[in-house]
């Protein structure tokens, strides 16, 4: 029973017949709906992308007379009561997926915790990939009704802001964000004060906040330092994500794993399952344990009785992304901890020990292995890796019988969707296709798409591409201080018409983003034939302590600015959701090319297949369980090389000789007495229909929900799933 409060702030002064606007502006389900967004932003559009699409922000800072005047305009008025008949019916749904299967087990809470969420580029709470994809799982688990909450940190100033000066080095700045200017609720107990919790950390306790982010129908409670009951330092300690400093990251991890536990029981909540989204939140299995051996349950029966319902996911076979700490921070940080959990410091250490080559460490994913029933890879080829990587901890197992299943990663469909494509398929797929959209038989009617439509948004949507990125030149060149060439390499020539590759992601060395630059005089001449051009389109941040990956981005940067790339080669800074949106919305190809087997699953070149792009890609991640042959290109074969050189030349051979011998011609030559690219036409069809359910969230959600979620729910279950 929840046993606290959250009160939407109120801001605003807007008309009454558009008042709603404001309480829509809580709930970040207009994030996923684009025909919501525009009610924003038909009211004035250049104030809300100068906001970021930040609608908090937006409706403080809008003129009166710019919302007396929507008032007044019939059509903004009927598109306005239409949309909130819509939020209005999906918010109070008794028919959701999850009732309709499951009604039975609606008390059976799943309590999802994940370091970073990625919900909107205006609430920067997220890194990459791993944020993104839990906000994309949050949304699903709205859209889907499950009973569903999700734990974070609340970052004050986020990730870092990206900037690359002229030599191509990446600087980072943070930018302190305004509670009041996010989409955030204090949670409050129910005298109106706020429910806090407490950590204690070595000669001190700190407490923590706790905020809500209403995502759909799901609730995330975000937890943050920054309030004055905490000293200075304390204050900082939920200021930014990812920091190299080792104490701070232990801090964090305690406050997220064992806080979050303690803020979901301050609010009266009590989960029947714990799913921990990858190893930073491995801690809150001691604080579960903790719970139980105080009320006189041995650490053993506490321990097999909290695994039967924790659920852990793995996302990297990459050292770098499984968090070990080495056993004095341990005993700095743990030493009160262990003797309420009746156990010795070794037994402690025992339970996470991890033999690396600096010696034993105390391994997060380890900890969250042992401790949980359920455990999952990314993909079919991460589960592979995985179960090989973790083989010591079951060493009386074979490989092949290690107990990690693989669940492959989706993508949430509203979200990611360009608005107009989508209202093709909605022409085509049927209105209700996005209930059904792991429906593989229904996206065969993708082929009934005729070809000159589909085309035309695809045209369209690379012209918006372009003109927004040719915008974003124009306002360097006016900032002042930047070179020619610099606003040369932002974009500033590039053709609406050329067959235009993006690729953007992490800039970590083992995602090869200078691959395409190894032979760069082949390259060269690739792109600049007059009458087939090609331009490559690159964005993506290094962590700000990771020398090798700024390294990498200075290394593309100069061949960007290098004059015989013609402008055809662009490198964009700033990489969020809102440039990821437009570029996998807008991009013909997308490029992928990481050092198989490190690619765990990946998921921007979903979201590109959903929006007709194709994909050319390593045999990695997912991938390498989406290419047929006909739905796009592969790099290289699924060999394992001696060494990454001969890797690295193999497969940069196999890239040119793919783009120039096989995508070029296909995009340039097979054009019908319309210029229509039939063949090209044909794959995008078919990429379309063979990916967007596949990879869809709501199919990695039911996987999550029969193969984790519901083995961990502590219940009966006669009732079997209904079949749609």
């Amino acid at each position: 029973m929840e046993t606290f409060r959250t009160k939407i702030p109120n801001h605003f002064s807007l008309p009454k017949r558009i008042n709603r606007l404001g309480e829509l502006a809580y709930n970040l389900w207009w994030s996923w709906n684009p025909d919501i967004q525009r009610l924003y932003s038909l009211i004035d559009k250049e104030l809300w992308e100068r906001l970021e699409h930040n609608p908090i922000l937006f409706l403080r800072h809008v003129e009166r007379a710019e919302l007396n005047a929507v008032t007044n305009n019939r059509y903004y008025v009927d598109q306005y009561d239409s949309m909130f008949r819509e939020y209005d019916s999906y918010m109070n749904s008794e028919n959701s997926w999850f009732d309709r299967n499951y009604a039975q087990m609606s008390d059976q809470l799943i309590a999802y915790f994940s370091m970073e969420f990625g919900l909107h580029e205006s609430l920067p709470l997220y890194a990459g990939g791993l944020g993104v994809l839990s906000g994309d799982h949050t949304k699903e688990a709205s859209d889907m009704g499950l009973p569903f909450v999700g734990v974070g940190l609340f970052y004050t100033e986020g990730y870092f802001t990206q900037r690359i000066t002229a030599d191509g080095w990446q600087e980072a700045s943070y930018t302190r964000r305004k509670f009041d200017d996010l989409p955030v609720i204090l949670v409050e107990d129910e005298t109106g004060g706020p429910i806090t919790v407490t950590v204690q950390l070595p000669g001190r306790d700190v407490y923590a906040r706790i905020w809500e982010v209403r995502v759909g129908r799901v609730p995330v409670y975000l937890l943050d330092t920054d309030f004055e009951k905490n000293a200075n330092a304390d204050r900082s300690m939920t200021s930014r994500l990812y920091s190299s400093d080792l104490d701070l990251k232990i801090s964090q991890e305690i406050l997220l794993g064992i806080g979050g536990v303690r803020g979901l029981r301050a609010m009266g909540y009590d989960p029947r399952v714990w799913h921990m989204n990858e190893g930073h939140a491995a801690f809150l299995v001691l604080e579960r344990i903790r719970e139980l051996v105080t009320e006189g349950i041995s650490f053993d029966e506490a321990s097999e009785k909290v695994k039967l319902n924790n659920v852990f996911t793995t996302h990297t076979p990459v050292p770098a992304g499984n968090d070990e700490f080495a056993p004095w921070l341990i005993d700095k940080y743990f030493s009160y901890y262990w003797p309420e959990l009746k156990l010795t410091r070794e037994q402690f250490i025992d339970l996470a020990k991890h033999t690396v080559d600096w010696g034993e460490a105390f391994s997060m994913p380890v900890l969250a292995l042992k401790l949980s029933n359920g455990r999952n890879a990314v993909s079919d080829l991460h589960g592979r890796v995985t179960r090989d990587m973790w083989n010591f901890i079951w060493p009386s197992r074979r490989v092949d019988n290690v107990p990690i299943i693989h669940i492959t990663n989706g993508i949430h469909t509203g979200t990611w969707l360009a608005r107009r494509l989508g209202h093709v398929y909605n022409s085509y797929l049927g209105s209700d296709w996005m209930e059904h959209v792991d429906d593989e038989g229904m996206w065969e009617r993708v082929n009934n798409i005729p070809d000159e439509q589909l085309w035309e948004v695809r045209r369209h949507l690379k012209r918006k591409l372009v003109a927004y990125v040719r915008e974003l030149a124009r306002k360097r060149w006016l900032r002042g201080g930047s070179q020619p060439i610099e606003v040369v390499a932002s974009g500033a020539l590039l053709d609406p018409y050329a067959l235009t590759i993006g690729f953007a992601r992490r800039f970590a060395p083992y995602k090869r983003a200078n691959l395409i630059l190894r032979d760069q005089e082949r390259l060269f001449e690739i792109i600049n034939r007059p009458d087939m051009p090609v331009q490559i389109i690159f964005a993506g941040k290094s962590h700000p302590d990771h020398e090798g990956g700024k390294l990498l981005i200075q290394d593309v940067y100069r061949a960007v600015k290098n004059s015989e790339s013609g402008g055809r080669l662009v490198f964009l800074e700033e990489y969020d959701m809102h440039l990821a949106r437009y570029l996998t919305q807008g991009v013909d190809v997308w490029l992928n090319t990481p050092r198989r087997p490190n690619e765990a699953s990946g998921t921007s070149g979903q979201k590109a297949a959903l929006n007709g792009a194709l994909n050319f890609s390593v045999l990695d991640g997912w991938w390498r369980e989406g290419y047929n042959g006909k739905n796009g290109w592969a790099i290289g074969d699924e060999v394992d090389y001696t060494t990454s050189a001969l890797q690295d030349e193999k497969d940069a051979k196999s890239l040119y000789d793919t783009l120039e011998n096989d995508i070029i011609p296909l995009y340039y030559d097979l054009r019908s007495s319309d210029n229509l690219p039939g063949e090209w036409i044909t794959m995008m069809k078919e990429s379309i229909r063979t990916l967007a359910p596949q990879f869809s969230m709501r199919r990695m959600v039911k996987e999550y929900l029969l193969d984790l979620y519901l083995p961990a729910m502590p219940v009966e279950r006669n009732q079997e799933p209904v079949q749609e």
